[in-house]
């Protein structure tokens, strides 16, 4: 059976590849990093779904380096979340200086240290266009340093790298998990609030996909929780 350390954000995607691995018969330990982000609701949501699994679960807080990752709106207080679709420009805004890099580095170390076969992280085709560190070169890079870091080698997966946004609600819902009030629709439309508008566009797809049951909700400028 695989051992494989996943890196959990609480969103709709690693949530998405956490059934996935499990589907597939993984043994997962999921993985949360709290880097000082603004939308804190995601750290709960992957804190409450793991307890509820029973799997083994780590948050690492790095608050002390969100000043280091200053220049993104999910960072900095100061720079608005834009209002708009996910592929537009102005959503280059939500890029955190580097982030990819640094998840996995500490996942390699997790995976390294319990002796872990596999790392797994959510990048998906949707992401290429607005986040560097989410292209498959990055990926590539990142994997032979990962092979190269330790006698005991890792190997990196990323299943929904071809995937769109709507592919993965699409795998979401035949996984059929979220048929329930505990599931992810209520997850993420609970936590609209506190996240960036790509979050409202998921969570309208998502309902759309599992329910056939459009989310009507009016255009809002939504704001970020501190």
């Amino acid at each position: 059976m695989p051992n494989t350390v996943l890196i959990h954000s609480g969103g709709l995607d690693s949530t998405v590849l956490l059934y996935h691995l499990l589907d597939a018969g993984h043994t997962v330990a999921a993985l949360t990093v709290d880097y000082g982000q603004r939308h804190r609701c995601e750290i709960e949501s992957a804190r409450s779904l793991v307890l509820e699994l029973g799997l083994e679960h780590q948050i690492a807080d790095l608050r002390s380096i969100q000043g280091l990752l200053a220049g993104s709106s999910l960072t900095s207080p100061d720079i608005p979340v834009p209002d708009g679709h996910y592929a537009e420009e102005t959503m280059k805004a939500t890029v955190v200086p580097n982030r990819n890099m640094l998840l996995l580095s500490l996942a390699a170390a997790w995976a390294i240290s319990r002796k872990a076969d596999h790392i797994a992280y959510a990048a998906h085709s949707g992401d290429h266009a607005i986040y560097p560190d989410c292209r498959s070169e990055f990926a590539d890079a990142m994997r032979g340093a990962i092979m190269l870091a330790d006698w005991h080698k890792v190997e990196l997966l990323r299943p929904f790298v071809h995937f769109s946004k709507a592919d993965i609600v699409t795998r979401g819902a035949e996984l059929r998990f979220l048929l329930s009030a505990r599931g992810l629709v209520t997850r993420v439309v609970t936590c609209i609030v506190g996240v960036a508008v790509p979050a409202l566009n998921a969570a309208k797809l998502f309902i759309w996909q599992a329910y056939r049951i459009p989310l009507a909700m009016p255009r809002m400028h939504l704001r970020l929780t501190n």
